[in-house]
């Protein structure tokens, strides 16, 4: 279906890719997987040609017809929900709209029997054709969709910009999944999924006749979906034809092999430089020194192995608070005077750490940003201890920011210096590159972790995290599992991560 030719691409003079070759076939259910960074999304931009090679080529086989969903995609927050899902269909709409008009027609008493006849065999070829294209199964197609993302039939009526950030993905990827693709793309379609939704959506890839090529970092997932893996590491494409479990197999023997030819070369490159150095200047042994430069000029260099990132996390805090951190009285949430939820009652105390869950759109982020105050409550009260210093992660979006990670941070900590810049950001797995680079160039996992970086120096003593592990591989999440489970402050988290918060919080408020 698409084969991938001699790939490069760069940021910044910083190649991504040393000529990249593999192809994807039909009905081949791909995961691209690697560590945060080594451009797994932008992989996925350059097949649906969003961005276009430094060179090499994305070939396509004729008539492809392929559907995308980025991590970021933007749509017109004033349409209706449902004006945006049956687009997928419009014509078929329309065709509808026309044989119910003919059939109106029909009824009226002073039409002629010539006309009516017409009107007849013209609706009635058009029931036929509906017929023919299933339309009558598109609206029960579309319920089990919605239903299987846990959304009600009514979110049909709603304009987008009223749904939360994971009903708003929802939509994006339902309408994706109702389209007749030949090769879907998705980019971290889990994140802002609950579990029964990762399920259904688990199901529908597993059912789906043709292919994918799927990014994610949610490994019960991938264990589910994946026929084909393909590694994104030290800049090349490893094909691995099985599962998730049969890639980590190969992956540790293909990796041994890799290390052992790596360093043959590297000692070949070590004799072949000192022959060199010692012969080039010698009239006897020139020609011999000359021969063997050319040979090593045109030896193609095996990439050094890049072991897993780790990384170092932490939130210190320097005041602690009175016992009752936070009690929320008769609390409404939403919006436009719309309650979300009955009134809210509730009570943190200090060092509880706590998990926020409930359905998408249910008002998990509204409560976070009505007690922060970014928004104003509909009614009742809340009330922080008088020693309180929030320290916030939400779900903007971070992503549109032109500016590069080192002068954002440096705006914001205007006392560090560069060299402090440059550790903190390395600290949180942002290389020197990367510092340089716009923000708006990096993966969703490089984002959050400039985000979490930027929260490590406000000694906040009440941590309130909004879906924090978004985009995160393993590692990084490993890490921040770590930093949170020596936090001395207040958590509140908002997750629907439950193998990532089980492990670290007290207790749970569940929002219904």
């Amino acid at each position: 279906m698409i084969e991938i030719k001699n790939l490069n691409f760069s940021y910044s003079n910083e190649k991504l890719y040393n000529n990249l070759n593999f192809r994807i076939l039909n009905n081949e259910h791909v995961v691209l997987v690697g560590p945060n960074g080594t451009g797994k999304s932008t992989l996925l931009k350059l097949i649906a040609k969003e961005l276009i090679p430094d060179s090499g080529s994305v070939i396509y086989e004729k008539e492809l017809k392929v559907g995308y969903l980025d991590q970021y995609m933007k749509i017109d927050n004033k349409m209706l929900v449902k004006t945006y899902l049956y687009d997928v269909y419009e014509k078929l709409f329309d065709q509808e709209n026309l044989m119910n008009k003919m059939y109106h027609d029909i009824s009226n008493p002073n039409i002629s029997e010539n006309e009516m006849e017409r009107l007849l065999n013209i609706a009635s070829n058009i029931q036929e054709q509906l017929i023919e294209s299933n339309f009558y199964q598109i609206k029960s197609e579309i319920s089990n969709i919605i239903h299987g993302f846990g959304l009600s039939m009514d979110v049909l009526e709603q304009e987008i910009k009223t749904l939360s950030s994971g009903m708003k993905s929802k939509i994006i990827l339902a309408k994706l999944l109702l389209e007749e693709n030949d090769l879907i793309l998705l980019d971290e379609p889990t994140n802002f999924l609950d579990i029964s939704h990762v399920i259904f959506l688990s199901k529908f890839l597993n059912n789906y006749e043709k292919a994918f090529i799927v990014v994610s970092h949610n490994v019960e997932f991938v264990r589910e979906i994946a026929n084909v893996i393909i590694s994104i590491e030290g800049k090349t494409a490893e094909r691995y034809k099985g599962n998730y479990d049969f890639y980590l197999v190969e992956k540790e023997v293909r990796a041994n092999l890799l290390d052992k030819k790596y360093e043959a070369q590297q000692k070949l490159i070590k004799t072949t430089k000192d022959f060199i150095d010692k012969n080039i200047t010698r009239a006897s042994t020139t020609k011999r020194a000359q021969s063997r430069r050319k040979m090593l000029n045109k030896i193609e260099r095996i990439e050094k192995r890049i072991i897993d990132r780790t990384y170092n996390f932490s939130f210190p805090i320097k005041l602690q608070t009175g016992k009752d951190v936070l009690k929320v009285v008769d609390l409404e949430i939403g919006y436009n005077n719309n309650s979300l939820l009955e009134p809210l009652n509730l009570i943190i105390r200090n060092k509880d750490k706590v998990v926020i869950t409930g359905k998408n759109g249910i008002g998990k982020s509204t409560l976070i940003k009505t007690i922060i105050e970014s928004i104003p409550k509909i009614s009742g009260d809340f009330y922080w201890d008088k020693n309180v210093k929030i320290n916030y992660l939400g779900q903007d979006e971070f992503y549109l920011v032109n500016d590069t990670p080192f002068n954002y941070v440096s705006n914001y900590y205007e006392s560090f210096t560069n060299k402090e810049i440059y550790a903190l950001l390395a600290r949180y797995g942002i290389t020197f590159e990367m510092a340089n680079r716009p923000i708006n160039t990096l993966s969703g996992g490089e984002q959050m972790k400039i985000k979490l970086a930027l929260m490590k120096d406000n000694y906040g003593n009440v941590l309130i995290l909004d879906e924090p592990t978004n985009h995160l591989d393993i590692n990084a999440k490993d890490a921040l599992k770590e930093a949170l489970n020596n936090y001395e402050g207040t958590l509140i988290l908002v997750s629907h991560e439950a193998s990532f918060y089980e492990e670290i919080c007290d207790y749970e408020i569940s929002l219904s």
